[in-house]
């Protein structure tokens, strides 16, 4: 039986090390960074290890080489050098006003200035900033190290408040700023975030940064790989299969399915959810793990601000400058549905240079759709899986008369503002219920004209459907009959409705 301890939740490098979690060696990849380069910025979802990798780059300039006992870089560092770090991690803050973002800023630049010392010149937090890093370089001998994690927060939570936007903005430009004017006091710079804000927001005083999100080199820096899951956890996999009662090919091929797939660059390797995955090997279980965390409710107000038709996210397709970047008023829903890791790259046409996205596994997809039932149906969330508990009961047994009853209660209570985009509506809530009974049974949805609207088969059972927003059921029965719908299933011997 394994003893292996997994670091879940665990964001500080030297307690997980010093309490015996299981890690898995990212060092040679940071040494690399380190070596490399000077300023980065890596955006990768939540819940991925971003935290982590801050900690142990903070544990590595701080010289901790005894934390490093056993791992790649301790082979490759020769110096260990102390130096100043300058670590601000965003996440600990609920931004709902401007006060929010001013005070976690004051309260670190305070921490600061007892260590290093302040100026009553400077007074604005880019000046006070300034001021810290190069006297921190003095006092200590050597330059700074600069650690951000979370610098999105603020953004994030102000989306859809477009006044608290750019007062976020205007205060954090300056701020981040001073890191290029002070760029000989300054040994490293690292910020991530889940998102990446472009063209007039707070990265554009702050050219120098090398976006490492979409590069080769770096896609494996956070994240678990197919190579590093065997490498690492093959004994656990065979415990695994045990419990489980299934062959190791069989459990293989289920992780995969449910945890693997995250790709950050076209023609390359994907990576697993390590909150995920980790705790599917804790407890011996499959589940969804990532979304029991909770889903950012601004991806919702996205998606219904920019009448968003949900289908598109199987088969989205749009190029890099969209994908690398959001606009600081987040006019476009894309970018951060796959910054945040709920759509990933599928496909890539280099012709065109596009790209072509889906949901990267069925956590993921079966996660997001659950989530979404109750914002756009007339169900709430306590409610949504007992409604499609009996939905899909209705349907293997043939019980129509019901299961059309409660599509119909889905759609009930529309509001105004539905009204005016009522067939997008109502497409949208046919998505995402027969998306979700498409987990327990096979369904088809179109939308294109001259196709089946959708195909849902049990294995006794198929149901032919055809929507009219306008028409009358005769005049859906009878395209159904004049295009000859029913008869490519006509052989397999099922029961039609």
């Amino acid at each position: 039986m394994s003893h292996k301890i997994y670091p879940i939740g665990i964001q500080n490098f030297e307690s997980l090390r010093q309490d015996g979690y299981f890690y898995i060696d990212k060092t040679a990849l940071m040494y690399q960074m380190v070596k490399t380069g000077r300023y980065y910025f890596l955006s990768r979802p939540r819940r991925f290890g971003k935290s982590l990798l801050v900690s142990t780059l903070e544990a590595y300039f701080q010289g901790k080489k005894e934390l490093f006992e056993g791992l790649a870089v301790e082979k490759l560092e020769k110096d260990w050098i102390k130096y100043p770090i300058l670590h601000l991690d965003l996440n600990i803050e609920k931004y709902d006003t401007s006060e929010s973002l001013d005070n976690i800023l004051d309260k670190s630049l305070t921490a600061w200035e007892k260590l290093y010392g302040a100026e009553p010149s400077e007074r604005s937090f880019s000046l006070r900033f300034a001021g810290i890093i190069e006297r921190a370089c003095k006092l200590a001998g050597q330059r700074v190290v600069i650690l951000v994690d979370e610098y999105d927060k603020p953004m994030l939570q102000a989306i859809g408040n477009e006044e608290l936007q750019k007062q976020f903005r205007n205060t954090l430009k300056p701020f981040y700023g001073a890191l290029k004017t002070m760029d000989g006091c300054i040994k490293f710079a690292f910020l991530t975030g889940v998102t990446k804000f472009g063209k007039v927001s707070v990265f554009s005083d702050l050219n120098n940064l090398d976006d490492i999100s979409m590069r080769r080199d770096y896609v494996e820096i956070c994240g678990v790989s197919d190579q590093e899951l065997h490498d690492t956890l093959d004994a656990e996999l065979h415990e695994f299969a045990d419990v489980r009662g299934v062959t190791y090919d069989k459990l293989c091929a289920e992780l995969k399915e449910c945890y693997d797939g995250y790709h950050f660059t076209h023609h390359f390797i994907g990576m697993c959810n390590p909150f995920s995955l980790l705790n599917a090997f804790k407890y011996k279980e499959f589940g969804s793990y990532w979304f029991e965390t909770g889903t950012p409710a601004y991806l919702v107000k996205l998606l219904k601000k920019h009448h968003y038709h949900l289908e598109r996210m199987t088969h989205e397709e749009t190029d890099s400058q969209v994908l690398n970047s959001i606009d600081s008023e987040s006019t476009n829903p894309i970018p951060v549905l796959y910054q945040s890791g709920h759509l990933t790259i599928k496909g890539y046409d280099e012709e065109f240079g596009m790209y072509r996205l889906g949901f990267p596994n069925r956590e993921v997809e079966k996660g997001f759709v659950r989530f979404l039932l109750p914002f756009y149906a007339n169900v709430n969330k306590v409610e949504s899986p007992f409604e499609i508990q009996k939905f899909v009961r209705e349907v293997r047994s043939g019980d129509y008369d019901s299961f059309f009853r409660r599509l119909q209660s889905f759609f009930a209570d529309t509001t105004n503002e539905v009204i005016r985009e009522q067939e997008l509506h109502y497409e949208n809530v046919l998505f995402i219920v027969f998306k979700f009974v498409g987990f327990y049974t096979q369904v088809e949805y179109h939308t294109s004209k001259g196709r089946i609207d959708l195909v849902l088969q049990t294995d006794k059972l198929i149901y032919v459907m055809e929507f009219k927003l306008d028409g009358t059921a005769e005049e859906a029965l009878q395209q159904i009959h004049d295009k000859h719908y029913a008869l490519p299933f006509a052989s397999d011997g099922s029961s039609f409705k």
